[in-house]
């Protein structure tokens, strides 16, 4: 038979190292919580950090297409109000007659050398001219429509009539040119 002062001693050993090892899982669990609790926090700082970033990328996209919109496009109404000085100029220089430019020669060649460096500075800008002319199809897109007229050997939709040409500013419409439309073919 064994020994019972072995087997007391064998039951507190056994239950020592078995109260030691429940100690042990214990911990273990409190730290595989916590460990749990740090990746879930770590993931939701990363998540914010990401979006931080997707968002400050995203505003410093937007400003820069604010800036280039507004170097581009700033001074639209400047532009747009030298318009009627440009149609103006173009007026006198196109009703001059050969004997205004005998007599006053120098006073037009001003004007023209005027009209040429408002020119270069419109395209300097971003101003280009659309000048339609006789003949050309009607386009909305650039165009407007001033009357309406059927002419003889026109067909429906071709220009008939430029009274004022339009411009652009960069991609954007600054003014349609303004034309007269063939209503029909006039029979």
């Amino acid at each position: 038979m064994a020994d019972p002062k072995n087997e007391d001693f064998l039951d507190d050993v056994d239950s020592a190292e078995a109260e030691e090892y429940a100690d042990e899982m214990e911990e273990i669990d409190d730290e595989a919580v916590e460990i749990d609790e740090l990746r879930a926090d770590r993931d939701q700082y990363r998540d914010r950090f990401m979006r931080a970033l997707a968002e400050a990328e995203n505003a410093r996209k937007r400003s820069d297409k604010d800036r280039r919109e507004a170097e581009n496009y700033g001074g639209s109404k400047l532009a747009r109000d030298m318009l009627p000085v440009y149609d103006n100029m173009k007026r006198a220089l196109e009703v001059a007659t050969e004997d205004q430019r005998a007599v006053s020669g120098a006073l037009l060649e001003g004007v023209e050398l005027t009209m040429r460096e408002l020119l270069n500075v419109f395209k300097k800008h971003g101003m280009e001219i659309i000048a339609p002319e006789v003949g050309d199809r009607f386009d909305p897109k650039h165009h407007q429509a001033m009357f309406e007229a059927p002419v003889p050997g026109t067909r429906a939709g071709d220009i008939i009539q430029v009274a004022a040409e339009g411009f652009m500013l960069h991609d954007r419409l600054l003014r349609p040119a303004q034309v007269g439309v063939s209503s029909q073919p006039a029979g």
